[in-house]
């Protein structure tokens, strides 16, 4: 029996995904938050809390892209087409957020406000269409004769507009927890304040689209809801509740870390949901990575590179985190 190179890739793409959905997922909702935080002072802390480390993080999304690209171009050629204009949305959004982390600093006072809403809109706008690209993925995309065969607005429905919205209400989770970790004082309690009406605005959401999608796509409901794989499925949903008693908790207790651990695990818990939803498709609702894979000699030569740098971007990925580990303040940065 030889090596399943479409599997093995399919795994490093999930991986590099949600390393990415994770590590930016904080920072963009830190952008999300800035409404809620007008002083200046507290949106510096905020900045600060991921200044060193936001654009490392973005290497995961280049990772799963060239990845895609690279081992099944099929699907890399399909997706694009189908998604190119949230897509190019999402990175305009992720260039205004980044110009703005640069210039907002060294923006004269009466200036300041134009960086914040870049910071803002960039944030919002990244989010909101990643969730929208997420949403027409799981609807599923038309293909005929190995090409895309639908139209360019196909992915602008209720439900993508849906998956958007909840998408950015998830980050801002994220980034709530995330500065409940890093800041102290008033910040932190205003952080403390928003997560918990935050968090069950989540559970909601989670609620309607775990509903919606097997509403809307027989075959995925059929997936969780025949026996016996209704049994080997639903501890996910139990988890979730699970999860979210316990983040509820640790806000009420005013915890500092074990909020942005919990919003960790809803996360990886609802992307559990996702790929049980879809797998082994990597084209919804009919092309399997086997069907999109590259040639074996294509896959094999890449795996070479990639085994080799992956452990290169996790070693300054933890350095980085560990040497900016601590809480930010308002007077001395990092302690």
């Amino acid at each position: 029996m030889g090596i399943d190179l479409p599997l093995i890739w399919a795994v490093i793409i999930i991986f590099g995904i949600m390393m990415y959905v994770v590590m930016d997922g904080f920072d963009l909702g830190i952008g999300i938050l800035f409404p809620f935080i007008p002083g200046k002072v507290d949106r510096d802390v905020m900045m600060n809390t991921v200044a060193p480390v936001w654009d490392g993080n973005e290497t995961w999304l280049v990772l799963g892209g060239a990845a895609l690209f690279g081992a099944f171009p099929l699907a890399y050629s399909v997706v694009l087409s189908a998604l190119y204009l949230p897509l190019i949305l999402m990175l305009i959004g992720l260039i205004f957020r980044g110009v703005a982390f640069e210039f907002r600093f060294k923006a004269k006072d009466h200036k300041r406000h134009l960086w914040d809403k870049a910071f803002i809109g960039g944030s919002i706008a990244a989010t909101f269409f990643q969730g929208v690209a997420l949403g027409a993925f799981i609807d599923g995309i038309p293909v005929v004769d190995r090409q895309f065969a639908g139209g360019s607005l196909d992915w602008l429905t209720p439900f993508t507009m849906f998956c958007g919205v909840a998408l950015v209400i998830a980050y801002a989770l994220l980034g709530c927890t995330w500065l409940i970790m890093k800041t102290e004082g008033k910040l932190q309690e205003q952080m403390h304040n928003l997560a918990r009406p935050l968090a069950f605005v989540v559970l909601a959401v989670i609620g309607i689209v775990s509903l919606w999608t097997p509403l809307s796509h027989p075959e995925i409901a059929s997936r969780w809801f025949t026996l016996p794989n209704l049994f080997w499925f639903l501890p996910v949903p139990i988890l979730v509740l699970v999860t979210m008693y316990g983040l509820i908790r640790a806000v009420a207790r005013h915890a500092h870390y074990t909020p942005f651990l919990l919003t960790l695990v809803l996360i990886f818990l609802g992307y559990s949901g996702l790929g049980i939803s879809l797998w082994p498709n990597i084209i919804p609702p009919s092309v399997s990575i086997w069907d999109a894979a590259a040639p074996p000699q294509s896959q094999g030569f890449m795996l070479v590179g990639t085994l080799f740098i992956i452990p290169f971007i996790l070693g300054y990925t933890f350095w980085s985190y560990y040497v900016f580990r601590g809480k930010v303040t308002h007077e001395d940065g990092y302690h």
